[in-house]
């Protein structure tokens, strides 16, 4: 990947889009401290994160959730075991208290009383939104999303996308979402970067329907305009 440069507002659903093999995965670890780019800087909520020592680094992602593509979460521990754990790790609330933040985060995403179910027991699109609540453990300020509507039905998929703009309304938190699924894009994203396959760097920047609409270039042209999609640009 090179040349790229972009700003996520606070408060925005930042989208990051492009066909496979286009280097959204390897721009994620990047974004998520697993990955250090060859060379640039990256700004973390206002630090340059790759000049801290390790220590503070940890300390910054703790401010940062993630929901991965397959969700992550623990095979042999409950939902509500699967959510406290961060909980545990990184901060002094006793038990009780614990428990009651994963109610409230279960509660949250629609799964109130779902904690004592292990993952396997749930559907795809309770899973999603299981590692979403585990996401949210720590009361992030950004969540990053991979592929979220990856391997999940299309009502499952609408369901997820109205529950992500909810939680980014009522909490005011910052969503940066990679994917290429299209309803999600055009359903949720209020800016988003097109990385083009070939260059591995951003070929176009904006929100997605002005994209759509006022494009020249045809690789994105083509990849906003695939069909079996609502058609969001009427």
């Amino acid at each position: 990947m090179q040349d790229i440069s972009f700003q996520v507002e606070a408060g925005s659903v930042f989208i990051v889009m492009g066909p496979s093999g286009c280097g959204k995965s390897t721009l994620l670890r990047h974004l998520i401290g697993l990955q250090k780019p060859a060379s640039g800087t990256y700004r973390l909520l206002g630090k340059e994160y790759w000049s801290l020592p390790p220590d503070e680094q940890t300390r910054l992602m703790r401010r940062v959730g993630i929901l991965y593509q397959r969700c992550g979460l623990w095979s042999s521990m409950t939902i509500a075991q699967n959510i406290a754990l961060p909980l545990q790790q990184y901060t002094t609330l006793p038990q009780k208290e614990i428990d009651a933040l994963c109610e409230y985060k279960l509660a949250l995403v629609g799964l109130a009383g779902c904690g004592d179910y292990y993952p396997s027991e749930l559907s795809g699109g309770m899973q999603k939104r299981a590692g979403l609540a585990r996401a949210m453990a720590l009361d992030p300020e950004i969540l990053f999303f991979d592929e979220p509507s990856s391997g999940l039905d299309p009502v499952s998929a609408n369901r997820l996308d109205e529950l992500m703009l909810q939680l980014q309304q009522s909490l005011n938190s910052t969503l940066v979402v990679v994917t290429h699924d299209l309803d999600s894009i055009f359903a949720i994203g209020s800016n988003a970067i097109y990385l083009d396959p070939v260059t591995k760097s951003i070929a176009a920047q904006g929100k997605p329907l002005d994209l759509l609409r006022h494009t020249d270039n045809p690789a994105l042209r083509e990849f906003l305009s695939r069909g079996g999609h609502r058609n969001h640009a009427q």
